[in-house]
């Protein structure tokens, strides 16, 4: 049965840049259709976009885009393996006219991309239908606020741009299975109601979306879950039948692992509701799936259901959300725990005098950085046993406000305690940052336009 092969090279924004070369030397080798897919895009990166963009207007896309497509750009298009991705952002055309740049340095003549609009959901009518998704519900929307209101697209306008002849894809915000999926469309000509294919696509999707996760990057735990050479993790490639059955596996060689518990433990991951998990193409149900270890590193995936799409799409939209400020200094050797703790103490009480207003947290990493260090917190820490604690601590302050002078103030507390005290702090570093807040609603999906176009050569300067 003919098959197809879609290797993932990235997981999110900040993955390793080395990460696609080996998976596209082995889409290579092994020969017959391939795609490539690199997943750079999250919530939080998409607002960062946008912000980007108000000070950049031909920025506003994945900073790294044109590193990770340097090494591998050339020899996907010898071998015609196209590449979707998500690192459009805020601005698919911006990022089209960068890799088409690079195409030109690289001499490949006539290149073909494929450009994903639509999502932006700015001047639109949509934004007057936007119903609040769960965990947000009662908010209210001042669409005069908001810098980037971005829905999630599925997989039919990333397989139009394939089938027009698109050697890389580039999009904004995709449900991040669809950029497997789109391929997949366009390959096997899957009808767009295909429920069980679809299914089976999405869960493909799933699993590959986060790159190194499925092959033991986030699953290591020395002791308990063994990974081999994590310092050279192979990234997934799924391989696909028309059927819709799959293997998920990486590239021979590479460290890292792929077996039951990986994909397990992947499949599962960020998934609401396993029976039915909603995404703009099919609603997934993983509850019957059925994994089967096929030899080394090849996990077979079947079993997957689908239901009908839903009506409503996912938008994320990203509002002002004031001020951090930010600051870190270390205590070490013996007493540490205690001079944190007192440092921690004095910075809640200079924050009250100087009457900065708030969303205050304290963190003694090492000690309580999983917990909010509140006073009562703080003199836990410090009344700790020796033993319990270690002689090396780091200090965090975080003040979230509504004005930059009352954030860059609240830092500065930090970097008093050079002088201040107590004694022995070192290593202060501070920040201070315009925050994004970002909420979650469903719009109508007639309200929805998705567009493709394509540039060359010819549209760049």
């Amino acid at each position: 049965m003919e098959m197809l092969r879609i290797g993932c090279g990235s997981g999110f924004s900040g993955d390793r840049l080395d990460a696609p070369v080996p998976v596209v030397a082995a889409l290579v080798a092994a020969g017959g259709p391939a795609a490539l897919m690199l997943e750079v895009l999250g919530e939080r990166t998409l607002a960062l976009a946008q912000r980007d963009r108000r000070h950049n207007p031909e920025g506003g896309y994945e900073p790294a885009l044109e590193a990770l497509l340097r090494p591998v750009l050339r020899d996907c298009v010898a071998h015609g393996i196209p590449i979707v991705t998500n690192g459009g952002a805020t601005n698919p055309a911006g990022a089209a006219r960068a890799v088409l740049r690079l195409g030109r340095e690289l001499g490949l003549g006539a290149l073909r991309v494929g450009v994903v609009e639509g999502d932006d959901l700015r001047g639109t009518d949509a934004l007057d239908d936007l119903e609040p998704w769960e965990g947000d519900e009662g908010a209210v929307l001042d669409p005069s606020a908001v810098i980037a209101a971005n829905v999630y697209l599925g997989a039919a306008p990333i397989a139009e741009a394939l089938r027009g002849g698109a050697q890389v894809v580039i999009t904004g915000r995709a449900a991040d299975p669809a950029l497997a999926l789109g391929p997949m469309l366009a390959h096997f000509g899957w009808a767009e109601d295909d429920w069980p294919r679809l299914a089976a696509g999405t869960a493909c999707g799933h699993l590959l979306e986060c790159g190194s996760q499925v092959t033991g990057g986030y699953f290591a735990d020395p002791g308990l879950k063994e990974v081999p050479e994590p310092h050279r993790i192979g990234f997934p490639i799924a391989e696909m039948r028309e059927d819709g059955g799959f293997v998920i596996t990486k590239p021979p060689g590479s460290g890292g692992l792929v077996d039951l518990r990986t994909v397990k433990e992947q499949l599962l991951y960020e998934l609401h509701d396993p029976a039915a998990y909603l995404t703009p193409d099919v609603t997934l149900d993983v509850t019957t799936v059925v994994l089967a270890e096929e030899g080394r590193d090849r996990v077979r995936v079947s079993g997957a259901r689908g239901g009908p799409r839903p009506e409503r799409l996912k938008a994320t939209v990203s509002l002002p959300g004031g001020w951090l400020g930010e600051g870190e200094i270390s205590y070490a050797g013996p007493h540490a725990r205690a001079r944190a703790a007192l440092a921690g103490r004095t910075l809640r009480d200079r924050l009250a005098l100087l009457g900065i207003e708030g969303r205050v947290r304290v963190d003694l990493i090492g000690v309580v950085s999983v917990l909010d260090g509140d006073a009562g917190v703080l003199r836990e820490a410090a009344a700790l046993a020796p033993k319990d604690v270690p002689e090396d601590i780091r200090l965090r302050l975080a003040v979230a406000t509504d004005t930059r002078e009352a954030a860059e103030r609240a830092a500065r507390e930090v970097l008093s305690l050079l002088c201040c005290g107590p004694a022995g702090g070192g290593g202060a570093r501070t920040r201070v940052v315009d925050r994004i807040r970002t909420l979650s609603f469903m719009v109508p999906r007639e309200r929805v336009r998705p567009r493709v176009s394509f540039l060359g050569l010819e549209d760049v300067a």
